[in-house]
């Protein structure tokens, strides 16, 4: 089953072998920013969301992160 991790820290995820990586924003806000209004804070998430369900139909070989 392909799985993609959203992840704070890049490293951790591929030192346990995770084959689709997509960074997130921060350790305390992975998929928010408290920095944004809520419109923008939305628009961010639904794009990670969106980014990362591309991964999941792109074909790779090894370990990569988008």
């Amino acid at each position: 089953m392909p799985v993609v991790h959203i992840v704070t820290v890049v490293p951790i995820s591929v030192t346990v072998g995770a084959n689709r990586i997509v960074p997130a924003v921060a350790i305390p806000h992975p998929l928010g920013n408290p920095k944004m209004s809520q419109e923008e804070e939305k628009l961010m998430r639904r794009e990670m969301v969106v980014k990362s369900l591309e991964t999941l139909t792109t074909d790779i070989s090894e370990q990569t992160v988008f």
